[in-house]
This record gives C-alpha cells, structure tokens and sequence, in this order.
C-alpha cells in the first residue's frame, strides 16, 4: 500500500430543490388553490473516522466530492426528497485544513468520529407558501438555496503512544522490526525509511503503539534530506525515544543534531517526555559504552540507557521506560475495544 500523508480535495454540498408551482384540481371544486410541494434539502458533506485506513492514497486518484441535490417538489402539497448525504471516509488523525492550511477546520483523533463540514441548501418554497388574502393563486416559487462549496487539505497525522527519533542509521528500523510485527526495510546506507513506519508492541501485558518516521539529519527544518514534513506523525505522541548510534563519530552530537532540528520544528515537541537510548552496543566493549554513555548523558542531562536493537540488549529495560513514560491506557477506550471485539459491527475498509 502506498503511503500519502496529505492531499488536497474539493467538497461541494448539494443544492436544495426548487419548490413547485401547482393548483389544486379536483371535480366539483371551482377553486383548488395553489398546492405546490417544497423543495428537498441538499445533501450535506460529512467527514467520518474510520479503524483500519493509515494513509490518504485514495484521495490522490478521487479528488472532488460532491453531494446530490434535493429533488423538486409537487402537486398536492409534496415536498422534494431530500439529497443523500455524502460521507467522505478518512483514517483516524486526519486534519481537515483550510486551503491556505492556515487554520484547522477539523481534527479527527477518534474512530467513529463525525463532523458535518458542509451543510446541504434548504428547498425552495413551493407556491403554496406564498398564498395570502390578496394573493390566492401566485405562482412565484423558490429556486432552492445553494450548497457550500470549497478547495481544502487533509492531512495525516498518525496518532503513536512513542515516535522514534534520530540520525538515518541510528537502527530505529531494526528497534520496531525487533519488538513489533512491522516489516520496515533495514539497510547499510541513509533513509532507508522513506516513509513512517507504526508497529504495535506487546509487552508486559501491555500494548502501545510506535511510530518510525525517517532519519533527521542537520539542516532538516530547511529542507535538507527528506526534511521534517513526517514530523507531524509523532506531534502526538506521548513519549519519543531517541535513538543515538554507538558507532558514530561523535554521540553527543548527534544527539543535539536532532534535538535542535526538532526544535527548529516547533510543536512542542521539545517538551515531550523524552528516553535516549545508546544503540548498536554490541559491537563495543563495557568501557567504551560506560564513556559513550557518560557524554551523551552530559549533553542531555539524562539517564542514557544502552541497547542493541540487533540483539536485544537491553530491550526489556527501554520497553519498561516506555510503558511507565505512557502511562495508563484509557479506561475509555479500553471499553470501546471491549465492545467491538463483543460483535458492534465495526466498520472495515475492505
């Protein structure tokens, strides 16, 4: 499946039905007067957060939405059917910007969600509505009032418990392919992670969800390497553990490589809660790890924890620090889960 993380698309609401021009014609009834139905009202536009979609690839190939208008009304005082509203499906964390994506017209961080973005234009009035003591048979009617109509963005934001950070190559792929289920492609070379990457971790009787977005490397928030566009995937998560490759010239710097390019970004992403680990410790000997460790912690000012995503070194222990970092899941949702695996008729994609 190919991954799309934003999109643009333009949304129109239907127009509501004309009313009806119509006289009441009956035996044996001189004068019927007028009879004619409203219009029905247009269809609305209709944003919904579905389980199961992590990407807005659909979008690129169907860009323009447009819900049905109201049907007219009739004779003896019937009114139009109404426009079937249109239900645009979106995966969960998508942000519905306006066209300039100054502002955010939409966020939706629950399955299930829904939000009436465009509303469908009322019917016209027919013209038995225009009927008076001085005017018993108009014919004047209303043309129906007409829809909304816009150009705006989606944007995915993949929703994480833990997002990795660091340098291409610090072994962030090979951490989430050893405690996840996820495939992400490993190699010798830099970004071999072109896109995000989320896995589901299952530890402790617990289960949290990781996220893996491409290497930072200096001069990111202008656009140098892949740049910092997939940094919107870990904006929500609630701890990031950053990944400092043991074998590298200088771990403190690179440390604080990434630590200024995620704050070139913005977002508050400084002031998450943050788990440095020392990766790829397997290739050096204790005292050479003791020392790495020593620096690194003097240029975080924090607990530094060695690990080998290639062997499992110290797994459990940066597991453990993600689970208590997380902190307890929400009762909430846990219910929700609860209902859906009892049978609720979830809705699928497939």
């Amino acid at each position: 499946m190919h991954f799309l993380d934003q999109a643009k698309i333009y949304v129109r609401s239907g127009t509501g039905g004309p009313g009806a021009v119509s006289f009441r014609r009956e035996k044996f009834i001189e004068y019927g007067g007028p009879d004619g139905g409203e219009g029905g009202k247009g269809g609305d536009i209709v944003f919904e957060a579905v389980p199961g979609l992590n990407t807005l690839i659909d979008f690129r190939y169907t860009q323009h939405f447009k819900a049905p208008r109201g049907k007219g009304g009739a004779g003896s005082n019937r009114t139009g059917a109404g426009g079937k509203d249109l239900v645009i499906r979106v995966p969960v964390g998508t942000q519905v910007l306006s066209e300039d994506r100054e502002h955010v017209l939409a966020d939706f961080t629950k399955a299930g969600e829904k939000v009436v973005f465009l509303r469908g234009g009322d019917g016209g009035r027919g013209n038995a509505s225009y009927k008076t003591s001085t005017n018993r048979a108009p014919r004047q009617h209303g043309t129906g009032w007409p829809g909304e109509e816009m150009w705006v963005w989606l944007r995915l934001k993949l929703l994480a418990d833990a997002g990795l950070v660091g340098l291409p190559n610090a072994g962030k792929s090979t951490f989430i392919n050893s405690v996840t289920n996820a495939k992400a492609k490993v190699g010798d070379y830099p970004f071999t992670t072109t896109r995000p990457q989320l896995g589901v971790v299952r530890h402790r009787d617990r289960e949290f969800v990781v996220a893996d977005i491409p290497g930072l490397i200096e001069g990111a928030a202008e656009g140098a390497g892949i740049g910092d566009r997939f940094l919107g995937h870990i904006e929500r998560c609630k701890v990031l553990l950053h990944l400092v490759d043991a074998n590298g010239e200088d771990p403190a710097a690179a440390y604080r490589t990434v630590r200024d390019e995620l704050e070139n970004y913005g977002a508050g992403l400084t002031d998450k809660i943050e788990i440095i680990a020392l990766n790829k410790v397997d290739t050096l000997d204790d005292e050479l790890i003791e020392a790495l460790s020593a620096e690194l912690a003097a240029e975080s000012g924090a607990e530094v924890l060695p690990l080998s995503g290639a062997t499992g070194h110290g797994l459990d222990a940066v597991l453990d620090r993600l689970i208590t970092a997380i902190g307890q899941p929400d009762p909430v949702a846990e219910i929700a889960d609860e209902e859906d695996e009892g049978g609720s008729g979830e809705w699928s994609p497939i």
